[in-house]
């Protein structure tokens, strides 16, 4: 049976490592794809094309998408990147869109839940709802890739993100390099 997972992109920049992450996704599973208008505007901006992957993309407006219910099986879901914005909608239970509506559907249903921030510096107030949509059983990731393996272009940067973030939604991939110990 194939997998099939949600993907929501809102308004922070790093547009980048939602298009990584569904490059990889939409060669493995089905995908579902809900970009937020301030989301298209910073792809624009960044310069990164989240249009012609082999998916299935709805509007964020659409509250009666399949995804909007809970009784619509998938295997997960990941904000890449999540603003600030969705992060408190989510850790509140405030579903005003269809981004926001399928994770509130993931946690109630206890499905992987993943939240990509990508902000700095962090308010108490930010801080606050990470924790909350941690109890809720969201898995929270701020998108600070790691440098033990010697990048040398962005997207070797980026890769060792959207590696975590496939990690966590349970994918197989080859992106970046895994840990392996230290060697003196």
């Amino acid at each position: 049976m194939t997998k099939e997972y949600v993907i929501g992109v809102t308004g922070a920049s790093g547009v980048i490592y939602a298009r990584r992450i569904l490059e990889v996704l939409c060669e493995k599973a089905t995908v579902h794809i809900v970009i937020s208008d301030v989301a298209r505007q910073i792809a624009e901006i960044e310069r990164v094309d989240l249009v012609g992957f082999d998916a299935i993309y709805a509007e964020n407006s659409d509250l009666a998408a399949d995804i909007a219910s809970g009784s619509f099986r998938y295997d997960g879901m990941a904000i890449a990147p999540c603003s600030m914005k969705t992060l408190a909608a989510v850790s509140n239970g405030f579903a005003e869109n269809l981004i926001t509506r399928a994770a509130d559907v993931c946690l109630k249903e206890r499905r992987r839940c993943i939240l990509l921030l990508r902000e700095m510096p962090l308010s108490r107030i930010h801080l606050k709802n990470m924790l909350a949509a941690d109890e809720a059983g969201a898995t929270v990731m701020v998108a600070s890739p790691p440098f033990y393996q010697n990048p040398e272009t962005i997207d070797d940067l980026v890769d060792m993100v959207a590696a975590r973030v496939l990690d966590h939604l349970g994918v197989e991939h080859r992106l970046g390099v895994r840990w392996s110990g230290y060697d003196a």
